[in-house]
This record gives structure tokens, C-alpha cells and sequence, in this order.
């Protein structure tokens, strides 16, 4: 194993996030694009919570056999579950790669066993499908996705409401923007119920990435041409919404934080595959030159909505984020907070970025 594949093994950056929400209410596309034939009618999940609540969303864990750390750092993935058990959020939004093969059912079985933990404890789990997770014969692939998660009932794009919160989890392995998942989309987008101050939108490519399919740092993914579409679609929405909209992707196996046209997009790509270099843009809103390297890997958001004051009015609903970085190298957990943001729902005239909180627990080792 090469010296930088061993440092990259001794490191985690995971971003536990966390939201504070003031309620009014209790990889590249393949060659062969998987077709939207024999589509079953998307499900809408409903979560029995009133704030607080916590919620962890991340990716890119790749289970698979742990003897094989070039697939991913089995040490990390086993940490960071054990970790998000500890936390024991109300449930767990993954956004994609969930095992390094979706036809393997080994690497299901490793699935099952490293997290078996979470279904002890009842975490609900609501996954994206990742472009690892469709190895394969896509077939015997979503047979072990959703063999995994039978409440989906074979949906592939769905939505989950959560107290104020509503999120769209889309496969991004689809037309996001047209065909029956875009249709889908509009709609939910056109209908979002009046007491919904946050849409979280949930799809395995990053729209915006200062990561880089020219792999000049050694590894990483640009953003395609349809997660751009989709943003600019997201955007235009936001324009004329009572809703914040926010995004959660993976596949850059690393941690970002953009802004556009009001929405916010992160990219939580860390759960445990070995971590791409970033050069961040000079324009990027998180700037980290101790993450920038390939010695780290980052994971998870979790959102825990609280209800300060019922009588505040839609503008003054919130959520604070506040990234934390661990650092493993000396065989301890020493945390900083290298980022914080918060995030306001609009107000009825005027879009306002003002602040919520993204809590992250990220592992890497010092530069």
C-alpha cells in the first residue's frame, strides 16, 4: 500500500450536521443510463416527529468486504456508524454509494452486519441510490436495494415529510429535469404544503463541486450537465418560494458548502471511500486549506430542528449548521469547527441567507 493510501486509511472527515429549525408546525452518469421503464408510482413517507428532532444525511460509505481497503477504509465506515448510533437520530438520509457493488450481495451482507446496530436501535434509514449502488445487472441490484428498504415499495425517487421539514430524494441516475422523475419533481415542488419551511432536496451527484474529473490532485468527479440543469431549475424556484431549499449530494468524497440563487448545496461524500483532493474555488463559501488534500473524508449532515417560539413569524425560522472537524491521527478525537453557516426561510418579498447550523464530526490529520 503506498504511503498516501496509508494516510488516507489512518483519516475520516465526517460532517455531522446539525439544523436548527424554528417550526410554526409540530460519480459520472454510466455509458448505459439506466431507462425509466416499468416505474412504480413514487412513495410519500410520513415521519410522526415534532421538533427537535435530529436527522444524519451522508454517503459514499461503500460497504464491502473490509479486507479490501482500496474500495474504501473499513475502519472509517465502521467508526462513523457506530458514531451516528451514538447520536441515535430520528433517522438517516444517504445520498448514494451506499456498497462499493449493488449486484454483490456479499457486499450487501457487510451492509447489513456493520449497521446492523441502527436497526437495533430503530433508525430508519432513507437512501439515495448511488451509481455503485447500480453495478451490475441493475436487475439483481435494485433487487438488493430494496430488499434493504421495503417501506420504498420498489420507489426509486420519493419523498419523506418530517414535521416542518419535506425531503425529495431523487435518483440522479434518471432525467431529473424531464421524463416521469421530472414530472414527479414539479409536482412536488408546485405543491408543498403551506406548513413546510424547509425542502431538502437528496440526489447522489453534486450540482456544484470544485472537485475535478481532470483528477489533477489525484482523484475526483466535475459536475455534469443535468445536476447544473437541475440546479438552475431549483434556483428559479427559489426565486418565488416561502421555502428554503437545500441540497444534500455525495459522490465527491469530500465536504463542500455552495450558495446559489439562494439555494444551499453540500456535498457529504466522506462515509468512508478514500477521500478526493479538492483545490476549492476562490469563490467557495467554505474555505479549508487542512481539508484540502487527499488524506481526508467526509460524511454526514444531521439536522435537528428545534421549536424556539411559535409566535415567530416565517421570516425569523432558521437553521444553524456548524461543521466540526475531528482529527484521528494521534489515536484521539480532537474536534475544531471549521465551518458554520446559517440559513433563513425567505422572507415574503426578499430571500434571506442568515444562518443555520451544520454540525459535522470530520476526521482527517493535520496538514
Amino acid at each position: 500500500m503506498s504511503s498516501r493510501r496509508t494516510l488516507l486509511a489512518q483519516a475520516v472527515l465526517v460532517l455531522l450536521a446539525t439544523l436548527t429549525l424554528l417550526a410554526l408546525s409540530g460519480c459520472r452518469k454510466s455509458n448505459t443510463e439506466t431507462t425509466e421503464t416499468s416505474e412504480t408510482a413514487p412513495v410519500n413517507l410520513q415521519v410522526d416527529l415534532k421538533p427537535p428532532f435530529r436527522f444524519v444525511a451522508y454517503g459514499d460509505t461503500r460497504f464491502h468486504d473490509p479486507k479490501d481497503t482500496n474500495a474504501a477504509n473499513p475502519t472509517v465506515r465502521v467508526a462513523l456508524v457506530e458514531a451516528i448510533a451514538e447520536i441515535n437520530p430520528a433517522f438517516i438520509c444517504f445520498t448514494g454509494d451506499i456498497v462499493y457493488n449493488g449486484n454483490d450481495g456479499n457486499d450487501w451482507k457487510v451492509w447489513d452486519s456493520e449497521t446492523s446496530i441502527w436497526r437495533d436501535k430503530k433508525i430508519t434509514v432513507y437512501p439515495a441510490l448511488g451509481n455503485h449502488d447500480l453495478h451490475g445487472d441493475p436487475n439483481v441490484a435494485l433487487g438488493n436495494y430494496f430488499q434493504r428498504f421495503p417501506d420504498l415499495k420498489n420507489s426509486r425517487y420519493y419523498s419523506v415529510r418530517a414535521a416542518n421539514t419535506l425531503t425529495v430524494v431523487l435518483d440522479s441516475s434518471l432525467q431529473e429535469t424531464g421524463g416521469p422523475e421530472g414530472e414527479w419533481l414539479a409536482d412536488q415542488l408546485d405543491h408543498v404544503p403551506s406548513d413546510v419551511d424547509f425542502v431538502f432536496l437528496m440526489f447522489h451527484h453534486p450540482p456544484y463541486t470544485s472537485s475535478s474529473d481532470a483528477k489533477a490532485l489525484g482523484g475526483g468527479h466535475s459536475a455534469r450537465m443535468t445536476e447544473q440543469a437541475l440546479a438552475k431549475v431549483l434556483e428559479e424556484r427559489q426565486a418565488h418560494s416561502r421555502f428554503r431549499i437545500v441540497v444534500f449530494s455525495g459522490h465527491v468524497h469530500n465536504y463542500e458548502r455552495h450558495e446559489h440563487g439562494g439555494v444551499i448545496y453540500f456535498v457529504s461524500g466522506g462515509g468512508g471511500a478514500h477521500a478526493y483532493p479538492i483545490e476549492r474555488a476562490t469563490d467557495d463559501p467554505f474555505q479549508s486549506k487542512q481539508i484540502k488534500y487527499g488524506r481526508r473524508l467526509k460524511g454526514p449532515i444531521l439536522v435537528r430542528p428545534r421549536q424556539f417560539n411559535r409566535a415567530f413569524e416565517v421570516d425569523r425560522q432558521r437553521l444553524k449548521v456548524t461543521m466540526n472537524r475531528l482529527d484521528l491521527t494521534s489515536g484521539k478525537a480532537v474536534w475544531t469547527q471549521p465551518d458554520s453557516v446559517q440559513i433563513t426561510v425567505p422572507a415574503t418579498t426578499a430571500r434571506r441567507v442568515s444562518g443555520p447550523v451544520l454540525r459535522s464530526i470530520i476526521a482527517s490529520p493535520l496538514s
